[in-house]
């Protein structure tokens, strides 16, 4: 399957380029996705969106606290499971073509970015 092609117009997008680095919004997007990474990560956040909401009625109905709490802890791990098919994502693609294009600024810029992430990550 071939990645989706860049729609943007020329004149939001950076001359050389086209991914989603290359787009010049306040919004960063990414170099790339896999789009069965992407499709499992939506479900998985859906259904903890839904874990959410029972959350929400266990703790109206003043259910057991052991009970929440297991549950507390299953949406955590749901969450964990998310950001860790992010964080290879951004490794496998995003990180890898910065520090590919060698030295400068952009590399140096993702090696903090990885330095603060893996910082917040391991919290």
């Amino acid at each position: 399957m071939s990645p989706p092609r860049n729609t943007l117009s020329s004149k939001h997008r950076r001359p050389g380029a086209s991914c989603g680095c290359a787009v010049r919004t306040r919004r960063r997007k990414a170099v790339a996705v896999d789009p069965q990474i992407k499709a499992r990560n939506v479900r998985r956040l859906r259904r903890i969106a839904g874990q959410i909401r029972g959350l929400e009625r266990m703790v109206g109905e003043e259910r057991y606290c052991t009970d929440i709490l297991i549950q507390i802890s299953s949406v955590q791990e749901a969450l964990r499971a998310v950001g860790k098919a992010l964080m290879g994502n951004h490794l496998r693609h995003c990180a890898a073509q910065a520090i590919r294009s060698g030295p400068g600024s952009k590399a140096d810029a993702v090696y903090d970015e990885l330095l603060q992430l893996v910082y917040k990550y391991s919290r």
